[in-house]
């Protein structure tokens, strides 16, 4: 008998014949001897419509009032998939957060968990039960409902898991797996059966929507073995786990990409200490997260050129914080460019194989396209094209490191 968390997202339960097709793949893992946990998130768009409805009577809403009111959905749907599985003669019930308890912070909107009590849900599940849980919801320090952030289904799943001591969190969402890169632009690209934490981390925080940056964080933290399948499709998914389950490990794993980016250079800055601070200073206190950074040689000794990337939405915002400061700066112009696109290539082989950078960087050289910004990590490098270029890049790329089917 193993124990099992299953996870299903908005689409997978996004009406009613959804919920019944779920309740019969929770029925089919009970059938198995297994003891089940169900994680749930709202039906696909009720989050939206609930967001929006704060959003129209009161654009400066209390953070409170907002967890209350959009933390609904998915007591909804955990009341309807209890009741489809009793339908089906599985003995279950629903579990709001407060009701575990799941502990929080009290950072309303994006809470993060402080603390699982799973005494009573351990007790539960040994005498067969379903339990049927809320996802992307807490209990605050105060007693209020608290949300994890959109997308915190997939934390709450993984956290559950840990705190019950599952052998394994099954992540069921429209997708069947993870793949070396899109399958929709690169048609060659393959599901990998096995995935370590680090790469599924760094996928996730590129562009890879398959798992939420959180709950891989905190699977790797936990030792969570997490599996992603598809919700309509009976098929093997991924497993994503330690390093070591990997007997031969690929030296790329995968080819992402983020259209989340656009790019500014700041012409002629001051070359000299304290230039950096200020440039960067007040874009954090503005909240603008700012990701690749490379400056120019300075050829004069007195002035430079700063180029960087923020969030492709943070722009405007970003321009006009810097604009301010031009005074101060004392930067000639500055170049924002929207049209751009981070390409990375990931894998925990490169930490032992050399070359893989030269390979990047020939294959995009080969293929006319121009390399505008680099960034590194121990395993990851990543650049910063023309837009344009997307389609072509990943393709030669899949190509040039063997991962084409």
């Amino acid at each position: 008998m193993a124990r099992i968390v299953q996870k299903f997202g908005g689409t997978s339960v996004g009406d009613i014949d959804r919920i019944k097709n779920v309740a019969e793949k929770v029925k089919a893992e009970v059938a198995r001897g297994n003891e089940v946990a169900v994680v749930v998130s709202a039906m696909a768009g009720v989050t939206n419509q609930l967001v929006g409805y704060c959003d129209s009577i009161a654009p400066l809403y209390e953070a409170r009032e907002y967890d209350a009111v959009v933390a609904s959905g998915e007591q909804v749907t955990s009341g309807l998939l209890a009741m489809a599985l009793q339908a089906d003669g599985v003995n279950a019930r629903s579990w709001q957060g407060w009701q575990i308890p799941m502990r929080t912070d009290d950072v309303h909107g994006k809470a993060r968990i402080l603390d699982i009590d799973p005494a009573e849900l351990d007790t539960r599940l040994k005498r067969g039960e379903v339990a049927v849980v809320a996802g992307f919801q807490g209990v605050s320090p105060q007693g209020r409902i608290a949300t994890l952030g959109r997308g915190g289904s997939d934390t709450s799943a993984v956290a559950l898991a840990a705190a019950l001591g599952a052998d394994r969190c099954d992540i069921y969402t429209d997708v069947d797996g993870v793949y070396t890169s899109d399958p929709r632009i690169v048609r060659s690209a393959r599901k990998l059966d096995k995935i370590t934490y680090e790469e599924m981390l760094e996928m996730a925080s590129l562009g890879t929507k398959v798992l939420q940056t959180r709950s891989v964080e905190m699977a790797m933290k936990h030792g969570v073995r997490v599996q992603v399948l598809s919700s309509f499709e009976d098929v093997p998914g991924t497993l994503v786990v330690d390093e070591g389950e990997i007997v031969e490990q690929e030296v790329v794993s995968g080819i992402a990409y983020t259209r989340d980016e656009a790019k500014i250079t700041l012409v002629k800055v001051a070359d000299e200490p304290g230039v950096a601070a200020a440039i960067f200073g007040p874009l954090a206190d503005a909240a603008i997260n700012v990701d690749m950074i490379v400056q120019n040689v300075s050829e004069d000794g007195k002035s430079t050129d700063m180029t960087f990337t923020v969030g492709r939405s943070d722009l405007d915002r970003a321009v006009e914080v810097l604009q301010q400061r031009q005074d101060q700066l004392g930067h000639d112009y500055l170049l924002p460019d929207p049209n751009v696109v981070k390409v990375s290539v990931i894998g925990v082989g490169m930490r032992s194989h050399a070359g893989v950078a030269q390979t990047m960087f020939r294959t995009l050289a080969e293929n006319g396209i121009n390399i505008q910004v680099i960034s590194t990590s121990e395993i990851k490098i990543s650049v910063l094209i023309a837009e344009q270029y997307t389609e072509l890049a990943l393709r030669a790329l899949h190509t040039a490191y063997g991962l084409d089917a």
